[in-house]
């Protein structure tokens, strides 16, 4: 099951030009800065521009410029939630929800409307008209709409933009739920750093039209030869599970296959699956097992890759601890004096880590 989108389009002041294939499961981000294409190519995809190319949809054709096919947007099984939640203010919730599941014959419905109120946390909203719910709550009820219409794919256009921190706190934690429970691959368009690292499984970063990047999140972040930086610095974003509590220290241990990680208790049952990120400014590398150190986050590990940062002081560092790749930033004087080298063995001292989810 895949997503094949080749699309070139040319508007004098912008271009656009991908030839990409993302999974047909999980959470693709599109990551990039305002005017990077990542809204058009999503538009594109749901056939409310037209550019020309070719779009298959997990087997189901929906543009061949070849056999002069283009599916106009009300024939393509997708659903769309947009910064705004847009939702019919003249409805009550239970009544938006009605107008999305009657989109689809009840035969080809293949989502359970009492599923997706429990997934979104909504059943105790259905009453209630959008101006008597919270910005959060009414870009749940436009979420679980969307879903309704049993679509193919799930297209989000920054569906966190238009919300403050504590909604955008709220609402993150059902997206979650989202991508863990429902087969849906959804297309996710943002510029926020801690959205891409909690949710995306998949990431294509663009610039200026183009596809500078693009794939399964971890790798790519790891790359050095075109460091993705998600906000203020390059870093990785690891897959673990909690695996022990220190309740004297309010610490929990998050284990992945190099080992595991200390960091503050967020109240998580050990067993839950969650997401650590570290920047390569937060890494530092010995050539011996560090002793007597305020940094209780030490593992061994070998070089894998240096390349030069974005400023000629500075190098980026690849390490692989035991299959999991983690990077540092290292003065190049630094590097020259631990005669750094792929194949060698270091300890990676990691000084801050951000549990992301």
């Amino acid at each position: 099951m895949t997503i094949r989108a080749r699309f070139r389009l040319d508007r004098g002041e912008f271009s656009l030009d991908v030839d990409l294939d993302l999974p047909g499961r999980g959470v693709t981000a599109l990551f990039g800065p305002s005017g990077s294409g990542k809204t058009t190519l999503l538009r594109l995809i749901a056939g409310l521009d037209r550019a020309p190319g070719h779009l298959e949809v997990n087997g189901e054709v929906w543009q061949d410029d070849g056999r002069d096919l283009f599916l106009p947007t009300h024939k393509r099984a997708l659903g769309y939630v947009f910064q705004e939640a847009s939702l019919f203010p003249h409805l009550n919730a239970r009544r938006n929800l009605e107008y999305g599941l009657k989109r689809v014959p009840a035969d080809e419905r293949r989502v359970d409307m009492d599923h997706v109120l429990d997934l979104l946390g909504i059943g105790h909203l259905l009453e209630r008209r959008p101006d008597r719910l919270s910005g959060g709550e009414r870009q749940r009820v436009a979420i679980a709409r969307a879903l309704l219409t049993s679509p193919r794919i799930l297209l989000m256009d920054e569906p966190l933009a238009a919300l403050d921190l504590a909604r955008k706190q709220e609402i993150l934690p059902y997206l979650e739920r989202l991508h863990d429970e429902m087969e849906t691959p959804i297309l996710y368009v943002s510029h926020a750093p801690d959205e891409v690292a909690r949710l995306a499984d998949h990431i294509v970063a663009l610039d200026n039209g183009r596809a500078i990047a693009e794939g399964p999140l971890a790798a790519t972040l790891a790359r050095l030869d075109l460091p993705i930086r998600l906000g203020e610095d390059a870093g990785v974003v690891i897959d673990a599970t909690i695996g022990a509590r220190d309740e004297a220290w309010h610490l929990i241990r998050a284990d992945f296959a190099g080992g595991g990680l200390w960091v503050r208790d967020t109240g998580h049952a050990i067993g839950h699956r969650v997401r650590v990120r570290i920047l390569a400014r937060d890494v530092s590398l010995a050539l011996e097992h560090p002793r007597d150190t305020s940094i209780i986050n030490l593992l061994p590990g070998t070089v894998a890759e240096l390349a030069v940062d974005n400023h000629p002081a500075l190098a980026l560092v690849r390490v692989e601890v035991d299959g999991t790749a983690i990077v540092a930033r290292l003065t190049r004087r630094s590097v020259a004096a631990l005669g750094l080298a792929p194949g060698k063995p270091v300890w990676v001292q990691v000084k801050a880590v951000a549990l992301v989810g």
